[in-house]
């Protein structure tokens, strides 16, 4: 069986529950990396929205000048400070929400982005929400799960919520690729450059 097949698959009657807390108290790009593979679950109107990892990004402390936090504290930072597990949600560009998860410990400000998902559950609710359109980018799929700035601060850890992140697929290094982060637009050097966005390779990774 292929390294493609195995990704498929999950443990037999494996009940799947939120990433704790520890996951996420770790170094950010660890957690960017381990979150590939991982099932992005989302409760809307009554209906569950699920879909894989495929892409991610780190931003890592006030010294990274592509991450927010380089602004310090500010209302709209605050939950980047906070305790790791939280969601990050924010608005740019003055149309798409994008969805970070907060990584390392309290006071060190660091979250990775969801930059996309491959739907796997609720996928014509996805399909219909993006108009037929894919979910790889992180706008994209916040508009397709309905993520908006309500979820802002949304604890990850609890599955009281109707957000949360969950084990889902090992992927092997051999099928994820490193590089620089996207959009980052005049971000200085070495900021610009940095190999902190992690993706499967083809998208597809089932």
């Amino acid at each position: 069986m292929g390294e493609r097949e195995e990704l498929n698959k999950l443990t037999e009657g494996e009940i799947l529950r939120p990433l704790p807390r520890a996951f996420y108290n770790r170094p950010t790009l660890t957690v960017a990396r381990e979150l590939l593979g991982a099932r992005l679950v989302r409760i809307l109107d009554g209906q569950i929205l699920a879909g894989l990892i495929t892409e991610a990004e780190a931003y890592i402390s006030q010294k990274d000048l592509a991450c927010h936090a380089r602004a310090g504290i500010t209302p709209r930072t605050q939950v980047m400070f906070g305790e790791p597990g939280h969601a990050y949600v924010y608005f740019t560009y003055g149309n798409h929400w994008m969805l970070n998860v907060v990584t390392e410990r309290e006071g060190f400000p660091a979250a990775v982005l969801i930059r996309a998902i491959q739907p796997m559950e609720g996928i014509d609710i996805m399909l219909g929400r993006r108009r037929g359109r894919d979910t790889f980018g992180p706008g994209k799929l916040c508009q397709a799960m309905g993520i908006t700035k309500t979820e802002n601060g949304i604890d990850l850890t609890k599955g009281t919520n109707d957000l949360w992140i969950e084990a889902g697929v090992k992927v092997p290094n051999s099928l994820v690729t490193k590089g620089p982060r996207v959009g980052l637009n005049n971000t200085p050097e070495p900021w610009l450059s940095k190999p902190w966005r992690f993706l499967v390779k083809g998208w597809n990774i089932t």
